[in-house]
């Protein structure tokens, strides 16, 4: 019987998923008689210059990262094994699912560290878990075993000390931690410590574990374990390089290099390839992140176009841009994938890892430890005020509903791609209040639409109907013949709410002191589908224009839209028309003021 999860039995049998593969290209009602659409291969698909646009700057899963992309990894057939001895050691690490979660050498935490003891030890873990596999086959399903500090139910890993933990993460010359193991140990070890120690420790236990008192000895049996140390390295800068923008981080990771140096040259040059594809990431994450925040602050400027409802009528409006419901929504799909991209794994998790109490010491790579996971649900928040704002900026009820239509056929294109995340921040815009409240306007709308797409994603029963959908575009998604049908964007704040409550809801030490690796299993699946997720390349084209327009035009305020709202349709109720004279002194104040 597998492991008890809060997730056991929670989803039921998926029902089929619309593909988009063969979709023709609607015909667009918002069409303006007067200005014809341009033809579609006259579209701009080039990236954009560095200097215009945020996502045209080396992207995660091309050239040099490429290699550590997932896209071999199935994650849900769960094929693992341990590393081959002939296997190349600097072959790109694969984060795996950790749901097959066989470690192998459980009696591996008895290996002495002292170099006389180890080839003995290493033999001997061996047989204790033939022993092991022996009685599980004598007794069936359902046997625990303990080998020191580590529990197993049914050969799958449940809980251990961290220090047997930590040891069962370190190579030597005849062994290498399964991958799922690594990956998830990696992945969740900082909510009990923070990585440097993590690293300087493995590091620590591989060098003094070979050391035998004899010179010459001690360089051969280190020149043996570096490539496993090497590969072990690289799986970590590969998969959470993030990790390494703390200078203490590159120190060990350059001291090891050092260390390498002095036994085997081939393993040097192996580090030497692995510091600078993790150099190259991490100016790339910088880049990143400075466009992006300036574009926040391009955003935040308030033209005077803004100020007033009347002059507002004056601004260009997202249907003088782009008439046609699918092509915006493939540009929503572009600035998705690209800011998913850039979240790194262990962001999920250090949300509610416990603070380094020397994490505000002054470092080279000193930044938020969470910044790319908080900038794309600011990008959720944006979209949704957007669509608030593009529907209660024109001055005609008219218009008004043809730019709710629009988005209906927009959020209905990002479903069929697989795009729940601008999904859900169209819904959310057009379900604020002030866009609510727009009865006359919404009573010329055909919302029939509207109500299945609301349907879909009705938060009632846990998001029941979005997460059969979900499961549908997983489905596609493994079974993909095209790029498009690959893609699968989840409703980001439900994701990090799951995973939240994981934490929340399972304790991370069990009575005996032990850390429940169960847990850890369980926190590892949840982002490991993610790191699946976030690896597909955006197969459409670009449009300079529409995506600049998406992530730089300015957009109201709450207040802003409240009364904007009311100029549209005025109030209908004294509590309204209060509200409507308290939001004209307010923010009159706050323009004097500014």
């Amino acid at each position: 019987m597998p492991p008890t999860t809060p997730y056991a039995g929670k989803f039921s049998s998926c029902v089929p998923y619309s593909s988009n593969a063969n979709h023709q290209q609607p015909t667009s009602p918002y069409r303006s008689s007067t200005v014809p659409k341009p033809a579609r291969e006259n579209i701009y698909s080039g990236a954009y210059s560095v200097g215009e646009n945020p996502y045209d700057i080396p992207q995660p899963h091309s050239g040099a990262y490429r290699s550590a992309s997932v896209s071999s990894v199935n994650v849900r057939e769960h094929h693992y094994t341990s590393c081959a001895l002939s296997e190349n050691p600097y072959s790109s690490p694969q984060p795996h699912s950790p749901r097959q979660h066989s470690t192998s050498c459980p009696g591996r935490a008895h290996r002495h560290t002292s170099g006389s003891s180890g080839s003995s030890s290493d033999q001997s873990c061996r047989n204790n878990n033939n022993v092991a596999a022996a009685k599980a086959r004598l007794y069936g399903h359902g046997v625990t075993t303990s080998y020191g500090e580590m529990c197993y139910h049914d050969n799958s890993l449940v809980s251990a000390s961290l220090e047997a933990l930590i040891q069962h993460l370190v190579p030597t010359v005849d062994y290498y931690p399964d991958r799922s193991y690594v990956f998830t140990f990696l992945l969740s070890s900082r909510l009990f410590l923070p990585p440097y120690e993590l690293m300087t420790r493995v590091c620590h236990l591989c060098v003094e574990q070979q050391r035998s008192g004899d010179a010459l000895l001690d360089k051969i049996r280190f020149r043996e374990v570096a490539p496993k140390l090497v590969q072990l390295l690289t799986e970590w800068t590969e998969t959470f390089p993030y990790d390494f923008r703390d200078e203490r981080m590159m120190r060990c990771l350059k001291d090891m290099t050092h260390h390498v140096a002095r036994g085997d040259e081939y393993s040097w040059r192996a580090m030497q390839q692995m510091t600078q594809r993790l150099i190259k990431r991490l100016s790339a994450l910088g880049q990143y992140e400075e466009a992006v925040a300036a574009l926040n602050a391009a955003a935040m400027e308030r033209p005077a176009s803004l100020k007033s409802k009347q002059a507002s009528a004056q601004r260009n409006d997202v249907l003088s841009l782009c008439d046609d419901p699918f092509v915006l929504a493939q540009q929503l799909t572009h600035i998705e994938l690209d800011r998913l991209s850039f979240i790194g794994p262990e962001e999920f998790i250090q949300t509610f890892a416990m603070k380094d109490p020397l994490e505000n010491h002054k470092g080279f790579f000193r930044k938020r430890k969470t910044s790319n996971l908080e900038a794309y649900v600011s990008w959720f928040n944006r979209l949704s005020y957007l669509v608030a704002t593009e529907i209660c900026m024109p001055m005609k009820k008219k218009h008004r509903a043809r730019i709710i239509e629009f988005f209906i056929d927009v959020a209905q294109e990002c479903f069929n791609i697989g795009n729940f995340n601008s999904l859900m921040a169209i819904i959310t815009g057009m379900n604020m209040s002030p866009v609510a409240r727009l009865k006359k306007t919404w009573n010329k709308v055909n919302t029939d639409k509207f109500e299945i797409l609301e349907h879909q994603m009705d938060p009632s029963s846990n998001f029941s109907n979005y997460r059969t959908a979900l499961r549908g575009a997983n489905q596609r998604s493994e079974t993909a013949h095209s790029s498009q049908e690959k893609i699968v964007i989840p409703f980001f704040s439900l994701l990090i709410k799951d995973i939240y409550f994981l934490n929340e809801g399972c304790a991370s030490r069990l009575p005996n002191g032990h850390i429940n690796f169960e847990k850890l299993w369980e926190l590892a699946k949840q982002v490991s589908e993610f790191l699946v997720w976030r690896q597909v390349v955006c197969p459409f084209d670009r449009d300079r224009r529409i995506l600049q327009y998406l992530v730089t035009t300015p957009i109201f305020t709450e207040d802003e839209l409240h009364l904007a709202s009311y100029e549209s349709e005025g109030p209908e109720n004294n509590m309204e028309k209060d509200s409507r004279r308290s939001l004209r002194s307010s923010l009159l104040h706050r323009e004097n003021r500014t």
